[in-house]
């Protein structure tokens, strides 16, 4: 019997063991006015700051200056947006006053921190005014006029504003040039023909300032007001400002930190990079999107549709600006009101993800530097012969020939097409990687990718219109244009070529930010507005260029500083569609890259991680942030890509590993082997222990994915999300659950034998044993020795399992187990989605089966709303019911008395059932 301890402590803050402090409390603000108009609390706080102010000035001796206007000590510092956002500028009071803005000094701000901006905007700054607005038939729309220039070059001083009222629960509003079009972002939006008749939300405009405010009709809350600072609208610089309802925000990736983001004095980069994840870095892509947690348990989401350089300042007010250089500012706003509802109504708009193949959620196994297609043949027999499951077997560039994209090293890797013959016999899959460089460097006539390539002229170029040559692991390369049509032509050419020699299944595409060794080209860069434009966000590197090409790197559809952040998710799209027209099946695909609506293309890794504990404690906001995104099929490499592992942190990174939706272990070359065969008996065991509960829960999983292919649901879930009304669970990122039903618990930390997690209010069911525990909503400290993973299920779920097999392929034909959690009133709900795991669109086609589980009044029924042939190819074998709180005198299944056991932790067994998936059935205990 398992026994859990209650802890009084709150769960300490994800991945920083340094951190302390108790949770804030979320606050509301419901004034719809300008933030200087303020309460009796805004009044207290103008007060201390310019006490502050006052007393700091006769301490520092009069280093602060003279005193600030009377209007400039009005702002609050939590309040102070930031006039003068240039990095690596020494800001003097000169400066500042410059722009028209306010100088108060501050103090220093801690090391790393960016502290109280001293060049903020005063209240009377002078920004748009909202001369005319009339109503259309999907909304509004109105003219916005700048009578005084901002301060960056190209001031646009009429706008258009659109107003467009799509739905019930969304809202778009778009700010454009009124007189000159403007490069926006490509993507296929779907468009509404119809006005909301009953919106959720209430609009009101501020006319002079200009400003938005956006109210929960329910609450009054205010989600959003655009006149706590000016909005800026030049050619290379857009900037707006607006409060927020709380504390509590999350996505705007990609990023590398806790979920829920700190808004103390905290920017955030969105500009695709290569750069090993890293706490405050512009990582490999970029989602303009983040969903907040209102006071009461609603939630919002905001979706900033520009794909242009960006960064997104968050502060203590609460507040966030927006500042992005090129584009429009093109606002989608979604209602919920719960998360989950957010996340729904976000990818109607960016598209849902496809739905996986079902050997993608098998566990997958890869390196840099197997060396040969003999050393790696070598590692799947020893898998097989441990019988550790495995699904695909991964190649990294080691494969190549000369790192050349394409081609095949004829010395080391003869053998590949023999090996992957060899995957395919055994039910496995073969993925190897592809990197977007092509090499520009072999003689004319040897090298057909770049020959063609360069003939059909779908390179980026320079300005001056010649392919622009970078560097990448082949050396000199030229970079595919993958927003030119006729370069997914190429593309499919490259790869049919390739696979008729090795039958690839899925293909992993890399270094697609783009990646370059050098900064901007072999020459550089031109000068130019687009390479060293007015304004710079805070991108690593501090140039545009950094390890990239050219911002003025041209494309077909438009200039590179309009289309970097879209690199990968072009590629993505190329790639996708080539594999279906090889194979004729759904495609797998893994970026590295993204970018909205990616998860209609593939999934996604976190990138190059390292052998440490506080990488693999990352990655779970790293994963449940891009179930916000839309990309449900993500994963991080398992026990670390760079660095050697310990035996003890790769067995508890293959337990969470375990529970990523992608899941594949992958290292670096050079260093030791970590694969699960590589470690001791014990260790191994573990490993392979921890994957058979992956395959027995593969039914589940993939009716999981089928839901988020659906209709938007995520995967992997925060538990927020399912408890929006405990506050204690909005900042939990050590945990989290698969769809609604299962509590996943790992171990984070070194050399311990027990692991502390949240449960919210409920009785949660051990997934092995079914012993439950209840819960008020409390931390419980569990037992938890290297073998063991803590799974709890939520009660009221029906979990569909089954005997688990090395290969999802065997697997899917074994039967099926369900696993039932009665809720307290002795209820229970679940579904299962199952068709043949690979053909395209068998949802959209209907050759799939759909079955409904339901426990009420002690009568488990199967019912059937959907069939195909697949099912009758499977049955049930075994009903457990957790729960039960009397042992039955009997058990009927469709009125036959039929054998059980029921054992004195409440579990209920009937085995041998027999049932045909395709057959609805009833069983009854009494």
């Amino acid at each position: 019997m398992k026994s859990y301890q209650k802890l009084t402590t709150a769960q300490p803050a994800a991945c920083q063991v340094e951190e302390e402090g108790a949770a804030p409390v979320p606050s509301g603000h419901g004034k719809l006015a300008p933030w200087w108009v303020g309460s009796g609390l805004l009044v207290a706080a103008v007060l201390l700051s310019t006490i502050t102010v006052w007393v700091l000035r006769q301490v520092s001796g009069g280093w602060l200056g003279p005193t600030p206007p009377p209007k400039c000590l009005l702002v609050p510092e939590s309040h102070r947006f930031d006039c003068y956002p240039e990095r690596r500028v020494v800001v003097t009071q000169e400066l500042c006053e410059s722009r028209g803005c306010c100088f108060i000094q501050s103090p220093p701000p801690a090391e790393g921190k960016q502290g109280v901006p001293w060049c903020f905007y005063p209240p009377d700054f002078p920004s748009y005014t909202l001369e005319s607005l009339n109503q259309t038939a999907l909304g509004m729309v109105g003219l916005l006029v700048r009578r005084e220039k901002a301060y960056y070059p190209r001031d646009i001083e009429r706008l258009r504003l659109d107003v467009e009222f799509e739905t019930d629960t969304r809202l778009h509003i778009k700010i454009t040039d009124a007189a000159n079009p403007r490069y926006e972002v490509p993507l296929d939006i779907p468009r509404v023909m119809k006005r909301a008749e009953n919106p959720i939300y209430s609009l009101n405009f501020s006319w002079d300032p200009f400003g938005v405010l956006l109210q929960r009709k329910a609450t009054g809350t205010v989600l959003l007001n655009t006149t706590v600072a000016p909005l800026i609208f030049a050619d290379q610089f857009l900037q707006i400002s607006t409060s927020l309802p709380s504390k509590f925000l999350y996505g705007l990736g990609e990023h590398r930190g806790s979920l829920v983001h700190s808004l103390d004095w905290n920017t955030l980069t969105l500009w695709a990079r290569d750069v090993s994840p890293t706490e405050s870095f512009n990582l490999y892509g970029a989602h303009p999107f983040y969903l907040l947690m209102e006071e009461g348990g609603s939630a919002h989401g905001v979706f900033l549709l520009n794909s242009n350089a960006m960064e997104v300042a968050l502060q203590p007010a609460p507040g966030l600006t927006w500042r992005t250089i090129g584009g429009v500012l093109d606002f989608y706003i979604f209602l919920g009101p719960d998360p989950n509802m957010v996340i729904q109504q976000y990818q109607q708009v960016i598209g849902f993800p496809a739905m996986p193949p079902l050997w993608a959620l098998g566990f997958h196994l890869c390196r840099w530097g197997y060396g040969s297609s003999n050393e790696t043949w070598q590692i799947v027999r020893a898998m097989r012969n441990y019988q550790i499951p495995q699904d695909a077997q991964w190649n990294d560039i080691d494969y190549m020939d000369g790192y050349r994209d394409f081609t095949l090293d004829s010395q080391k890797f003869a053998s590949l097409p023999s090996l992957v013959k060899d995957l395919h016999k055994h039910g496995q899959r073969y993925v190897m990687i592809l990197d977007p460089g092509i090499s520009s460097t072999s003689p004319r006539g040897s090298y057909w990718p770049f020959d063609e390539g360069l003939r059909r002229g779908l390179f980026l170029n320079t300005t001056q219109g010649q392919p622009l040559i970078g560097q990448v692991w082949p050396g000199f390369t030229a970079f595919a244009d993958f927003s030119n049509p006729d370069t997914h032509q190429w593309w499919l050419e490259n790869l049919q070529h390739f696979c008729a020699h090795v039958p690839f299944d899925g293909l992993w595409i890399d270094m697609n930010e783009p990646s370059n060794f050098m900064d901007g080209s072999e020459d550089g860069c031109p000068p130019g507005e687009f390479d060293s434009p007015p304004y710079t966000p805070a991108v690593l590197g501090d140039s545009l260029s950094a390890k990239t090409v050219c911002a003025s790197a041209k494309q077909k559809v438009s200039v590179h500083y309009n289309l970097h952040n879209l690199y990968g998710l072009m590629e993505a799209k190329a790639t996708a569609s080539a594999l279906i027209k090889i194979r004729g099946k759904r495609p797998f695909v893994i970026s590295r890259s993204t970018f909205p609506s990616q998860g209609r293309y593939s999934g996604h890794w976190l990138g190059d991680n390292r052998s440490q504990w506080k990488d693999m404690c990352y990655s779970i906001p790293g994963l449940l942030s891009f179930s916000l995104f839309g990309i449900p099929l993500v994963g991080a490499d398992i026990c670390g890509f760079s660095g050697s592992t310990s035996e003890e942190l790769c067995t508890r990174w293959m337990q969470l590993g375990a529970f990523y939706p992608f899941a594949r272990n992958h290292n670096t070359q050079n260093e030791k082997a970590q694969d699960p065969t590589a470690f001791s008996p014990a260790a191994r065991t573990a490993m392979k222990d921890v994957l058979l509960t992956r395959y027995s829960l593969l039914p589940f999983l993939y009716t999981l994915f089928h839901r988020a292919h659906l209709q938007g649901d995520t995967v992997a879930r925060p538990l927020f999300f399912e408890f929006p009304q405990d506050v204690a669970t909005w900042e939990l990122d050590r945990q989290f659950l698969w769809g609604r039903s299962l509590l996943v618990t790992p171990v984070l930390e070194p050399g311990v034998d027990s692991v502390t997690g949240y449960f919210p209010q409920g009785t949660w069911y051990d997934f092995y044993t079914g012993s439950s525990v209840n819960s008020s909503g409390e931390m419980l400290k569990m037992s938890a020795p290297l073998e063991h993973l803590n799974l709890h299920i939520r009660e009221g779920s029906i979990l569909p399992t089954q005997k688990p097999g090395t290969t999802t392929e065997v697997t899917r034909g074994n039967p099926l187990r369900l696993i039932v959690a009665l809720s307290s009133h002795a209820t229970a709900w679940g579904d299962l989605f199952w068709d043949d795991g690979e053909s395209l669109d068998t949802f959209e086609k209907g050759n799939y089966s759909y079955v409904m589980f339901n426990v009420t009044q002690n009568i488990f029924t199967s019912t059937v709303l959907h069939a195909s042939t697949e099912a009758t190819k499977v049955t049930i074998g075994t009903l457990s019911i957790f729960g039960v709180q009397k042992p039955p005198s009997k058990v009927l299944l469709n009125g036959q008395e039929k054998p059980f056991s029921y054992l004195d932790n409440q579990v209920l067994t009937v085995s041998d059932l027999g049932m045909s998936l395709s057959q609805g059935f009833s069983l009854q205990w009494l």
